[in-house]
């Protein structure tokens, strides 16, 4: 879900945030409840991650998320005890001896937010492209809460005049990470903006994206960049694709979910609409991005409504991301039974 928070709040804006913060107290008492009675531990350790110290590593006894504040990112999202998980990490910047590209951006791989729309870096930021500097890539401050909490914080970014606050938290007793994405607009004059969260992963089996409603076009999605991939189907308001290898392809739609299918597990991202806002895009709240080769991976991308931010002001959304393993062989059965609550055991 996204929230605009204001200094001051008309009433019917005030009844509307009241209602929604009732509904979080509600659910926090009941995962507070669920505490008491878990088997499983909650434990966040510090570590060093692929070269880079004081890395983070939470764990709920279920699955484990990596944190690295040096680079700001989510890395990793494994079953517990295991070494490896579905997010793609760049095997050429596994150290803190990172190589930019051409264009002075380094793609580490991992779980990032960026201020969407696109087309508005230019004019913001003063660059098209790499993105705007405190959302990428830079060193973010990082608080643990518990044994149940990461939040990092980012420097503020220059033009947008966003800092950037992720809380990252693994929930009891389930194979599920939530990651609450907040813009705090802290300096500069209002602008209209988004949270956009961009998760990289590995070379899937297959990309399935439930879809929520028409589209600017009738098929679906619309084409961003590249065309269509040339095996995406739709069939029973399911989309689905794989990556292409010979060609850098994107795709928008209007969906909340968002699945990776690979050998043995699945990844689901959820992230609530809300209707009748305005997205980027052509409408698009849900974007694949598929990377030809060499770089062999895919980002699943879910984007918040736009929002005019004033000083003083902070923008939020929630993601969710359930790991599980695959149930059978067969790779749409396994994501219908996990779209119905039926996936295999974590």
């Amino acid at each position: 879900m996204t929230f605009l928070h204001r200094p001051r709040r008309s009433g019917s804006l005030r009844a509307i945030l009241g209602l929604a913060l009732t509904g979080l107290l509600v659910a926090d008492a009941a995962v507070g409840q669920t505490k008491l009675m878990s088997p499983h531990p909650r434990s966040v350790q510090r570590i060093d991650y692929q070269g880079w110290p004081n890395s983070l590593l939470l764990s709920n006894g279920l699955v484990e998320a990596v944190v690295v504040p040096a680079i700001g990112r989510v890395m990793q999202l494994r079953f517990a005890g295991e070494r490896d998980g579905p997010f793609w990490e760049n095997p050429m910047l596994a150290t803190q001896n990172t190589v930019p590209d051409a264009n002075g951006w380094a793609n580490f791989g991992g779980d990032k937010a960026w201020p969407s729309p696109q087309t508005d870096w230019n004019r913001i930021a003063g660059r098209g492209w790499p993105p705007p500097a405190a959302f990428d890539g830079r060193p973010m401050e990082a608080a643990i809460e518990g044994s149940t909490v990461v939040t990092l914080v980012s420097p503020i970014d220059t033009g947008f005049g966003i800092r950037i606050r992720r809380r990252i938290e693994l929930l009891p007793d389930r194979p599920v990470m939530t990651v609450t994405t907040a813009y705090e607009k802290i300096a500069g004059p209002p602008l209209e903006v988004g949270v956009w969260v961009i998760t990289q992963l590995k070379d899937p089996m297959l990309v399935c994206v439930p879809l929520a409603g028409s589209s600017a076009t009738d098929t679906g999605y619309v084409p961003l960049l590249g065309g269509p991939p040339p095996d995406l189907r739709v069939a029973d308001g399911l989309l689905s694709l794989t990556r292409d290898p010979r060609l850098h392809r994107k795709i928008g739609m209007r969906a909340a979910t968002l699945v990776w299918v690979g050998a043995t597990e699945l990844l689901r991202i959820d992230s609530a609409l809300m209707a009748g806002g305005k997205y980027p895009d052509n409408g698009s709240s849900a974007e694949v991005y598929t990377n030809a080769d060499p770089l062999t991976y895919v980002e699943l991308e879910l984007l918040g409504p736009l929002a005019r931010l004033a000083a003083g002001e902070k923008l939020e959304r929630v993601s969710s991301y359930t790991l599980v393993r695959r149930a059978g062989s067969n790779p749409e059965l396994d994501v219908s039974r996990l779209l119905a609550g039926e996936s295999g055991p974590p």
